[in-house]
């Protein structure tokens, strides 16, 4: 896929079952500046479309005739063809049965419904920052070497550590090591010396509060950095991760932009 320099070379595939709904975004996406875009009614003929014309963004409702706009997110990112699109959910859907899967599988956005112009345009720059590699970089001191960062990414889809991955390392980080669960990750966390932790909250055998728990009171790596980015909603949860003492809490799906400023903060020494 080709490097982006703006909204207006982006090609973008609408998925979206109702007429009247898909001629709003294609508007919505004209006045912003796409002049390319496909109109498509259901999961399927997006997925067949794209084995011989791919786009670099997918946006899809929810509910969809032959599947939910998680499986369809799924399916683009386990056939290598289409792991790389960028895809931007609109949905009014609040039920996390629903959701998570987008989130997991690697959403540049959700965006609720009705939504703004701007609110748009906001989740096509983010996908831009996604899509271009080293187009923001983040700025650190001088004397900081990215490339030479180890990070250890937790996350028990290998989906959502790909996602987060191709995000850090178009940021210009480049060394990691990943994880499954905080399980592993303590263990890797004895063995090897890290600059930051990028986790999950939610994780099966040691979830993200429970690693960062033992980081700070039990590795020789208590200071390192703590990143947790997560989808969790519930303020008690994540004022008890904030309390175990993370460096900084991202949402799933996050912006470019977000975790740039993040990092730039946690990394600097000057």
């Amino acid at each position: 896929m080709s490097f982006l320099t703006s909204i207006h070379d982006l090609s973008v595939f609408v998925v979206e079952p109702s007429a009247v709904q898909s001629q709003f975004i294609e508007l919505y996406l004209k006045k912003i500046g796409v002049m390319s875009t496909t109109i498509f009614r259901d999961g399927n003929s997006v997925l067949t479309a794209m084995q011989s014309n791919l786009p670099q963004v997918v946006i899809s409702a929810m509910h969809l005739p032959d599947m939910t706009g998680g499986d369809l997110v799924g399916h683009m990112r386990a056939n290598e063809l289409t792991s790389g699109v960028a895809f931007i959910l609109v949905s009014s859907e609040t039920n996390p049965h629903y959701l998570e899967p987008v989130r997991q599988n690697g959403s540049s956005a959700i965006l609720g419904k009705p939504f703004t112009i701007e609110q748009l345009k906001t989740a096509l720059a983010t996908t831009l920052d996604y899509l271009n590699p080293d187009a923001d970089k983040i700025h650190v001191s001088s004397e900081i070497d990215l490339e030479a960062i180890n990070v250890l990414l937790v996350d028990d889809s290998h989906l959502a550590r790909g996602f987060i991955r191709r995000v850090l390392e178009n940021l210009g980080i480049q060394k990691f090591t990943e994880a499954e669960n905080g399980k592993q990750a303590t263990e890797l966390i004895e063995e090897h010396y890290f600059d930051l932790v990028v986790t999950d909250y939610n994780m099966p055998e040691m979830d993200g509060r429970e690693l960062t728990n033992y980081i700070r009171t039990q590795s020789w790596q208590s200071s390192v950095p703590i990143l947790m980015v997560t989808s969790e909603q519930n303020e008690s949860r994540l004022a008890a991760v904030e309390q175990a003492g993370v460096s900084g809490v991202c949402d799933k799906p996050f912006e470019t932009a977000v975790v740039r400023k993040l990092l730039e903060q946690m990394l600097r020494t000057d």
